[in-house]
């Protein structure tokens, strides 16, 4: 990264000469500055800095914004900012900005709940402390959305309407959640217990913070496995580049209006995604033919359900997608492959995604076949219904059609006459 802008370095200079004159109160009053409070919560929020993600960082500014007036909890933040995890250069200026922003909010938190909280806070005292603290909360969420969106439109040159737009909202949930486990450290600090035992309140949130992440880092990699085969898949055959996604997005709006939920639903996104991952392992020169199929050709298509089922086979969260990707070319009569599974034989997943294939299929343009208007590609799924597919599903697409409407495909184009390529497939879907 370059040198920052002149605005941006005057922006943060201010944003530090701010911090420091809201520090000048303690020259005034430092016999009465609980010292070993201070000193111990700066400590504390400078480890917590030092943490992946900061999960305890907001937790500790609150507890101290709690238990010390607004100059102290200001000076409190300051270890925090100066320790903390910076990316990017110039690193200095970074730290500074990021110790001048959270004593900025802490010590405004410190302020509002001072206004109507009881110092020190006690046990019989929480219900009195609650609604103040959580005000604090979220007044220190707001200071830190609103400081950082000063940045971003003096460094990036972002618009002031772009920058809080996006810094704001999600300014407001975590303050709802975390700032009674601020109050809560801070009524246990003036426990008999004392601090040891208020900073074991701390535990069970790095914990649940731990294991959301290690969540969200799993469902990454879930998803940047889904890409990769996606676009092995795209590579091979140009003519369905984008047909994977738009069947993934189909076979969710199906799935909602059959009442799926949670990671049913994530399975069935994955299923429609997925189902033509075996097209890797059918020949580049079948996949790309312009022409019509010889019957040798087509057997090896209608092998790509099987190649898929073994490709994700020791993929342990595509279990059901797994049985989606095997047999979504199966038809309710039995003339489907590849093992000729009629009705209820067939998975429910893969009827689902039996329905998005062919409704994306025949509402894109193909070498072999001109683009349906949904209304037509939606009437000729009802008229399959009951042999091809299973009514249910495709009630459910239409319901799903008429509540959000559906953006058809960019047509795929190799310069091939639309007219000069004869159809390869039937209303079930692209081969």
């Amino acid at each position: 990264m370059g040198p920052l802008p002149a605005a941006a370095r005057v922006y943060i200079a201010c944003a530090v000469l701010a911090a420091a004159v809201c520090a000048v109160p303690l020259a005034r009053s430092a016999p009465e500055v609980p010292w070993g409070e201070l000193v111990l919560l700066a400590g504390v929020c400078a480890v917590c800095e030092r943490l992946p993600r900061r999960p305890l960082t907001l937790p500790v500014l609150l507890a101290a914004a709690v238990l010390l007036p607004p100059a102290a909890a200001g000076l409190a933040a300051v270890p925090g900012g100066l320790a903390g995890r910076v990316g990017r250069r110039p690193v200095a200026v970074r730290r500074l900005w990021h110790a001048a922003q959270l004593s900025l909010a802490t010590g405004a938190a410190s302020y509002v709940y001072g206004l109507g909280g009881p110092r020190p806070v006690t046990a019989p005292a929480f219900p009195r402390a609650l609604g103040p603290a959580l005000a604090a909360a979220l007044v220190l969420a707001l200071v830190l959305a609103v400081l950082e969106g000063g940045v971003l439109v003096t460094a990036e040159g972002r618009s002031p309407r772009t920058a809080w737009r996006d810094a704001l909202p999600g300014a407001l949930v975590p303050p709802l959640a975390q700032g009674p486990t601020g109050l809560l450290v801070a009524v246990v600090w003036h426990s008999p217990y004392g601090p040891p035992a208020a900073l074991l309140v701390l535990l069970p949130m790095a914990l649940s913070s731990w294991v959301l992440d290690r969540c969200r880092r799993e469902r990454a990699a879930h998803r940047a496995t889904v890409r990769a085969l996606v676009q092995a898949v795209d590579l091979k055959d140009a003519y369905t580049r984008g047909h994977s996604e738009r069947v993934g997005r189909a076979s969710v709006l199906i799935a909602r209006e059959l009442g799926m939920r949670g990671e049913r639903l994530e399975a069935l996104r994955f299923a429609g995604t997925l189902h033509d991952v075996g097209k890797i392992g059918v020949p580049t020169r079948v996949l790309r033919k312009n022409g019509p199929l010889t019957p040798e050709e087509r057997r090896l298509i209608e092998l790509h359900p099987e190649y898929g089922h073994e490709m994700v086979r020791g993929i342990g969260f595509l279990d059901e997608a797994r049985d989606a990707i095997l047999h979504h070319h199966e038809r309710l009569d039995g003339t489907g492959y590849p093992y000729g599974l009629t009705g209820h034989q067939i998975p429910e997943a893969a009827r689902v995604v039996a329905v998005a294939d062919a409704f994306d299929a025949m509402t894109s343009t193909r070498s072999y076949s001109r683009a349906r208007p949904v209304p037509a590609a939606l009437a000729e799924l009802h008229r399959c219904a009951g042999s091809h597919f299973d009514p249910r599903m495709v009630a459910a697409l239409t319901r799903a059609l008429d509540r959000y409407g559906w953006h058809p495909a960019v047509p795929a184009s190799r310069n091939v006459p639309l007219d000069q390529c004869p159809a390869r497939t039937a209303a079930g879907g692209g081969a």
